[in-house]
């Protein structure tokens, strides 16, 4: 078959020379020919390319026919010397044959013994392995032992400590899937043990620091106090010494005592449980949820902690209450500082609240219920001393300070119900006579010590004071009160209550003892020796009010200099001099009550005696009598002043009873004896009070009038009355000089009754014997004719 039937053949099954050529040269460069398969089938013609591949396998099988014919000789003779090798290889296959037989008898025995090596190797290999796995084994159970060790000591941390390492380190590679699956099975179970566990130390710790709380909160507060009392001490010792310099006693010292206290000395309280749960927890990756169970609980703590006890009277379980409190905040505060944010400063704020409205609560309730004055002050001294407490370490404390200032005039209102009690009793039980002091303690502490002394020499003992015993017990009622004033005021909201306490204080000295001082004054059961010493009392008193206001300024903690201005003053000061001159007043009535019953004139004289009386008349001499008693007496306990006020009331009232007298109507006529009489009378009277005007000593004092010039009126009455021309009455001159106290209508109603006896007139008898008697008479006639002219 030549070519170009061959191509005839191709292009006839539908391929060309050129795809013929194609496929021969990719089979001859053994080049791929897929493509060239894939693309036939794609156009649907294989036929085409399964004759093309016929051709090139016809053709192949040409050039080799071709190349044997070619070679053929060569081949022959390659075949012959394969032949000969193949009969060598027969006998060297014979040799090796017979090689083996004897190899394999020799190495049979070695071969045993290598297969027993080759046993031993994997045995060794085998153990290797299972030592390693034993080894991982023994370390994870020893993890576990230590675990279990760890847990029943009690230490949980190194516990879950060993946990997070066999999780970590060693569970992934267990070879032992048993044991893995039991380890993964109980580590939950054992962390869930140590939550439990350290929970319930935590419940545990929280019942023990509960039953500590008071112990810690009493322990705290009574540092508190003695910081207050030690502070107050050092106060009063720099007052005292600035008093000292003021004065120019300049013997300065200073000390600085700093007490250095380490809290965790002080509060036996430990937080270790708190801590160590805390970590286990944070440990455990459930922190979140220990902090809520823990702030929860000791919420409902606090809650059951602020609830008051209706088995026992709040007087006297307050301390207890607040003391509770006050540990349960030093804890939480410890808690806050210390333990790793396990307590926000919001939650702790969120409970400081809660317990401030409820004490608050509290604290209202009990205030407004209370009926004594030192049972609200000693709950208020503890509230404070709360306060105080709590306020260094950072707790509000404005609310329980706002609720004890809002108890301010309820405390003084029982306060001063109290010393009200106090002084009547003082005033009910008082002798009113003057207090007898017998040694020198006893005058340091009932004069000295309210500054009543009247001068600064000792006096000799046994010493009578002005005053009776009534006022240095009054003085200590009133300091008494001033310091519960201050006790209550202090530590408060008022950073400076001096003038807090200067109100009440006046309030005090007003409405108590002045009104109780009134009460007794006018309350008509005294006499004039009782009236007298109230009124030295009062005058006592009112000079104290100076101490008063002093020993308030120094309770207050200001200088008493500040107080010292007249400004500065007690109102008491003048409502007590008010009650002195209404004691004054009843003092009077009684005194001239007392004349007015020794007088009597009306009935005691004669008012048309035929005789004179030079000696006087018995009820004169009875009211000198009865005055000298007086005016010594005064004289012992009553300033001068009041002395002299004493003196001239009497001695006016008498001259005021004499004019009285002449003008009641129970005097019908009178002579000129009787007026002779009265004469004596008033002079008796002017002697003796110039006797004693000046041996009082009120000579060099009260220069413009003696005790003589209250009688003046009565004088002038009988001068005119004596007097040759009475007429002379009517000259404007005249009467300046020697009757400017008389009036006319008095006058002329007296001068009516002036009259001569029955039996001619005393002024008709008298000028049968003399003519100057007629002569004033006759000047009476016309001086009643003109005094009735001028009315």
């Amino acid at each position: 078959m030549d070519v170009k039937t061959k191509r005839r053949t191709v292009v006839e099954n539908g391929f060309d020379a050129g795809e013929d050529s194609v496929v021969a040269t990719l089979i001859a460069n053994r080049d791929d020919i897929g493509p060239l398969v894939r693309h036939a089938f794609e156009m649907g013609r294989p036929e085409g390319l399964l004759h093309e591949l016929n051709y090139v396998v016809k053709k192949k099988e040409a050039e080799i026919e071709e190349m044997c014919k070619t070679h053929y000789e060569e081949f022959i003779v390659a075949v012959d010397d394969l032949r000969g090798v193949l009969v060598d290889a027969e006998e060297l296959k014979g040799e090796l044959h017979s090689d083996n037989i004897k190899l394999q008898q020799v190495g049979g025995a070695l071969l045993v013994k290598l297969e027993e090596l080759l046993e031993s190797y994997s045995i060794k290999k085998n153990v290797t392995e299972a030592i390693k796995m034993l080894k991982n084994c023994i370390q994870v159970l020893e993890l576990c032992v230590k675990c279990n060790n760890h847990i029943s000591e009690g230490r949980l941390y190194p516990a879950l400590k060993s946990l997070e390492l066999l999780e970590r380190s060693y569970l992934q590679s267990v070879p032992a899937k048993t044991l893995k699956m039991i380890i993964e099975r109980r580590i939950p179970v054992i962390k869930l043990h140590i939550e439990k566990k350290v929970l319930s130390e935590v419940n545990e710790w929280m019942v023990e620091v509960r039953s500590s709380a008071k112990d810690i909160g009493q322990t705290a507060i009574g540092r508190t106090a003695t910081a207050r009392q030690r502070d107050e001490e050092m106060l009063e010792q720099q007052r005292k010494t600035e008093e000292r310099s003021i004065s120019g006693v300049w013997d300065l010292a200073y000390t600085l005592d700093v007490e250095e206290v380490d809290e965790d000395s002080v509060f036996n309280f430990d937080l270790t449980p708190l801590y160590r749960a805390n970590h286990i927890h944070n440990s455990l990756g459930i922190r979140e949820k220990f902090r809520e169970y823990y702030y929860t609980n000791r919420l409902l703590q606090l809650n059951s902690d602020l609830e008051i006890s209706s088995a026992q009277p709040f007087v006297e379980s307050y301390q207890t209450f607040f003391a509770q409190i006050a540990g349960f905040f030093i804890v939480e505060d410890r808690v806050l500082r210390t333990a790793g944010g396990l307590l926000g400063a919001d939650q702790v704020e969120t409970m400081w609240e809660t317990a401030v409205a409820k004490m608050t609560s509290v604290l209202e309730e009990q205030f407004s219920c209370m009926d004594s004055a030192t049972h609200l002050l000693l709950v208020k001294d503890y509230v404070t001393l709360l306060g105080s407490t709590l306020g260094q370490y950072g707790y509000e404390i404005g609310t329980l300070l706002d609720v004890i200032d809002s108890s301010l005039e309820k405390y003084h209102q029982l306060l001063l119900e109290e010393c009200r009690q106090q002084i009547v009793d003082v005033l009910r039980n008082d002798s009113y006579e003057q207090m007898v002091i017998k040694k020198e303690s006893d005058y340091e502490n009932s004069v000295l010590s309210f500054n009543l002394q009247t001068s600064e020499i000792m006096p000799t003992f046994p010493y009578i004071a002005p005053f009776s015993s009534m006022v240095p017990d009054a003085c200590r009622i009133v300091r008494s009160f001033i310091k519960g004033s201050v006790d209550y005021l202090s530590h408060g909201v008022h950073a400076n209550f001096f003038d807090v306490v200067r109100k009440y204080l006046d309030k005090f000295l007003i409405d108590i003892l002045n009104e109780t001082l009134l009460d007794t004054i006018n309350g008509g059961n005294i006499n004039v020796p009782q009236a007298m010493q109230i009124i030295a009392n009062i005058a006592v008193l009112e000079r104290a009010c100076d101490f008063f206001l002093h020993s308030a300024a120094q309770l207050c903690g200001i200088p008493v200099r500040s107080v010292e201005r007249p400004q500065a003053t007690l109102t008491a000061n003048a409502v007590l001099k008010t009650s002195g001159d209404a004691a004054y007043t009843v003092l009077m009535s009684l005194v001239n009550s007392k004349i007015d019953g020794l007088m009597n004139l009306t009935k005691s004289i004669n008012w048309i005696p035929e005789e004179i009386n030079e000696n006087g008349n018995d009820c004169i001499l009875e009211i000198i009598v009865y005055l000298r008693s007086i005016m010594i007496t005064s004289q012992q306990i009553l300033p001068l002043d009041t002395i002299y006020k004493v003196g001239s009331g009497a001695f006016e009232h008498i001259t005021n009873s004499i004019v009285a007298a002449f003008s009641s109507d129970s005097v019908k006529r009178f002579n000129a004896n009787a007026v002779t009489n009265i004469d004596h009378d008033l002079r008796i009277l002017e002697n003796f009070a110039e006797e004693r005007f000046y041996s009082a000593g009120f000579g060099e004092i009260y220069n413009e009038g003696s005790f003589k010039s209250c009688l003046v009126e009565a004088r002038q009455l009988v001068n005119l009355l004596l007097s040759n021309e009475p007429e002379n009455i009517m000259n404007p001159d005249i009467w300046e000089q020697n009757y400017y106290m008389l009036d006319y209508k008095k006058i002329a109603a007296i001068c009516d009754k002036f009259k001569d006896s029955p039996d001619g007139g005393i002024f008709g008898s008298l000028a049968n014997k003399n003519a100057k008697q007629s002569a004033r008479k006759k000047s009476m006639d016309v001086l009643k004719k003109r005094l009735k002219n001028f009315s």
